[in-house]
């Protein structure tokens, strides 16, 4: 099988995430200026330019699979139809989540001023499923494209974004206080905790 069924996987699941995301970006908008700052320098420096580097690979793919064949890589065909379930669980983890964050969705950690704390959908079980939905895309993409360049820099990008959520997390316990602590006790980060 060429890339050429993979290149459409790849399309219909980007347009699919567009699709899901666009209308909750478009509810959650304001003008309230967020100071980005709060991120800290190395944040600001690192993750933007490594997230565009994963998707400008993932579109030059997209665009044309030989655009990418400097990385790509050998995978049997069942193993990338496996990252086009990763990718619909991706999705499916989005639609679930969006509606529970609702106007708090934002592209930074800093809260506006009608923040909520958000403990309903996957956030009753764990505090950043917004993250977990990144890495299951991009591992899907990775298998999907059969390209080690997507995985690292999909790596790298959720690696940022797991120090990124530190940073949120404290934002959020000097917003909410003791209700944020006791959230955390009970919730993983980006896994449900076991119970003992």
């Amino acid at each position: 099988m060429d890339d050429g069924v993979f290149r459409w996987v790849m399309v219909a699941g980007f347009v699919a995430v567009v699709a899901v995301i666009a209308p909750h970006r478009v509810r959650a908008a304001t003008n309230e200026k967020l100071d980005r700052r709060k991120e800290g320098a190395c944040m600001l420096a690192t993750l933007r330019p490594a997230g565009g580097a994963l998707w400008l690979s993932a579109i030059a793919y997209m665009i044309n699979p030989a655009f990418m064949a400097w990385s790509s890589v050998l995978l049997p065909v069942w193993l990338r139809w496996t990252g086009a379930v990763f990718f619909v669980l991706a999705i499916a983890l989005l639609v679930w989540t969006l509606p529970a964050l609702g106007k708090n969705l934002t592209d930074t950690v800093v809260t506006r001023r009608e923040h909520t704390l958000v403990t309903r959908g996957p956030y009753r079980w764990i505090r950043h499923p917004f993250y977990v939905c990144m890495a299951l895309m991009t591992f899907g993409s990775a298998l999907i494209t059969a390209n080690w360049f997507i995985l690292v820099s999909g790596f790298v990008v959720f690696s940022l974004l797991a120090l990124r959520s530190r940073v949120e997390e404290e934002q959020l316990a000097a917003r909410f206080g003791d209700a944020y602590r006791e959230y955390q006790k009970r919730t993983g980060r980006f896994l449900p905790k076991l119970r003992s």
